[in-house]
């Protein structure tokens, strides 16, 4: 049964809460962007008040730093806390392997930043978002660009057989720009074989800040459904 309005805000949630059960006292996370992630932020503000849990977050974007602030959660730095106990974070796509998509949101390098800095990282989704491959289906690749390169990268994302397009904003004039001040070009490259080749390749290419491509750095994902919760784990 496909997932559709209220079902897939069910399934959401189902995710969140699973997740948030990983969350312990004393712990540092890092609170990822996204409408899922929203869930898991509610949980953990829940568990604060209920159980004067003391959790201290890195949020990876100004959205992810007003749910924390909405829902009581304190707030932290990397350089306050380099090394982080866990991060929730929501996910485009996810393979088979758990390697993921991510960064339609417009986040995809302080995620990936804060994912790096965390000794585990679990992925929230509604089902909708498991496939066998990335890049199926038409979902594109979000790649961080400098400003000043994005007409160049452009040139080059074409040339390794991409369809790339600068994201535009809704409700502005002109490209979305990042919190960090960069743009986001979204690419076409239809089914991914080899994610990390493509990774590596896209890395070598001056103004690419960072990719929406995440390899090899999921843990764990729950994948919510209508009444129940898939876990899928990486296999190391």
């Amino acid at each position: 049964m496909k997932l559709k309005g209220e079902d897939v805000e069910k399934a959401k949630r189902n995710a969140a809460l699973e997740a948030v059960k990983h969350v312990e006292n004393g712990f540092v996370i890092g609170l990822g962007s996204g409408s899922t992630v929203a869930y898991a932020a509610e949980e953990i503000g829940k568990r604060i008040k209920a159980e004067k849990l003391c959790v201290k977050a890195v949020p990876t974007s100004y959205q992810a730093f007003m749910l924390a602030v909405e829902n009581g959660i304190p707030i932290t730095t990397l350089e306050e806390n380099p090394t982080l106990d866990l991060t929730i974070d929501g996910a485009d796509q996810i393979d088979e392997n758990l390697n993921l998509i991510k960064g339609m949101g417009g986040a995809l390098t302080r995620e990936k930043i804060v994912a790096a800095a965390s000794k585990t990282l679990i992925i929230i989704a509604d089902e909708r978002k498991k496939a066998k491959i990335l890049g199926e289906n038409g979902q594109q690749v979000p790649i961080e660009v400098l400003p000043f390169s994005a007409p160049f990268v452009v040139r080059k994302l074409s040339e390794l057989g991409g369809k790339p397009k600068i994201r535009e904003g809704t409700g502005k004039v002109g490209p979305v720009v990042t919190d960090n001040g960069n743009f986001i070009i979204d690419v076409d490259f239809g089914p991914i074989e080899n994610p990390s080749k493509l990774d590596a390749k896209l890395k070598r290419i001056p103004g690419i800040v960072e990719t929406g491509l995440f390899v090899d750095m999921a843990d764990l994902v729950y994948l919510g459904k209508l009444d129940k919760v898939e876990r899928l784990k990486r296999k190391k």
